[in-house]
């Protein structure tokens, strides 16, 4: 019996009986005393409510307390729980492991009926991070950068940090006030303010090396920061009126800066304004692969020249 299954068997156990000791845990689950001892403590862990009674009888008891109410799940919430994890595979989220082990401890709480309709629907869902090949539940492989998890430990903490990240062949090191930590195209990246240049930075955090709390006393303000980021807002040089076709593949995906405002009350027409760096040759090759992804369906007010011939000379291929 694997470690998940024992720990939920043996939860299920302490429950029903009410009060246990070490003896009979071991003598029920042929196991040693430190492995029951070490059963027990992860089950308080959990969040089991154990209380200890001293004595030649003492043992565990259960302890009765409505603020700690019995958690159960119904078969929609338990559907729910298991769809997300299907829809988010290979996505290279944070804290695989404990989302792994989260997966197998829901799986053993639920019934063989309930096991059998999660494969069942495992077979049949199909999403983009889905290996049709070989679908399998708990098949969370997708590692992420291993800096990740600290970075987002380290954001809980303090938003005002020290990177350190990889440039070429050189090391570099950024005081920076984090904006978003976010993933577009595969890749984890950093939006921070750079306290030092005091201009708005993104970093990969596949180039992260390391990171710290920044112990700089004098501190920029989170409110003279937004001040120095509206400062530096540039100006809309594109602006497009969206039909409804181009905002269903609008919401299929955007570019994280890009924002519509939507004109009429039921959502079907809106105007998309942004700022375009055409000096940056990937921005302006982004924005023209996604202009002719948005469709036919739109009207340009304003756009950069750079960019209409780019779609211009991207279509004449098409002719």
């Amino acid at each position: 019996m694997k470690k998940v299954e024992r720990i939920n068997v043996i939860m299920r156990y302490i429950n029903n009986r009410g009060h246990f000791t070490i003896s009979e845990i071991m003598q029920e689950f042929n196991i040693s005393r430190s492995t029951a001892i070490r059963d027990i403590r992860e089950i308080e862990a959990m969040g089991m409510p154990l209380v200890a009674e001293v004595g030649r009888d003492g043992g565990y008891s259960v302890m009765n307390n409505s603020v700690l109410p019995t958690v159960r799940f119904t078969d929609t919430e338990i559907k729910a729980l298991f769809i997300a994890f299907m829809a988010t595979r290979n996505q290279q989220l944070p804290y695989l492991k404990s989302r792994q082990s989260l997966a197998e401890k829901l799986l053993g709480l639920i019934s063989e009926n309930q096991q059998d309709d999660l494969v069942l629907l495992n077979q049949i869902l199909l999403f983009e991070g889905t290996n049709p090949h070989n679908p399998d539940l708990l098949d969370l492989s997708d590692l992420p950068h291993p800096m990740l998890e600290q970075l987002i430990q380290s954001i809980l903490s303090d938003s005002y940090l020290w990177i350190t990240v990889q440039e070429e062949k050189l090391m570099k090191s950024y005081p920076i006030y984090l904006l978003h930590l976010y993933r577009e195209k595969s890749i984890w990246l950093i939006e921070g303010f750079d306290l030092e240049e005091e201009k708005r930075q993104i970093f990969s955090v596949d180039n992260l090396i390391d990171v710290k709390p920044y112990t700089e006393k004098k501190r920029v303000g989170k409110k003279k920061i937004q001040e120095k980021l509206k400062m530096q807002e540039e100006v809309a040089n594109l602006v497009v009126e969206l039909g409804p076709k181009a905002i269903v593949q609008f919401k299929k995906y955007h570019p994280l800066k890009a924002s519509i405002s939507y004109t009429n009350p039921y959502q079907t027409e809106a105007v998309l304004r942004m700022f375009v760096d055409v000096k940056n040759s990937e921005e302006l090759t982004e924005m023209i692969n996604w202009l002719l992804f948005l469709g036919r369906d739109m009207k340009v007010r304003e756009i950069p020249v750079e960019v209409l011939e780019g779609v211009r000379e991207r279509l004449d291929l098409f002719l």
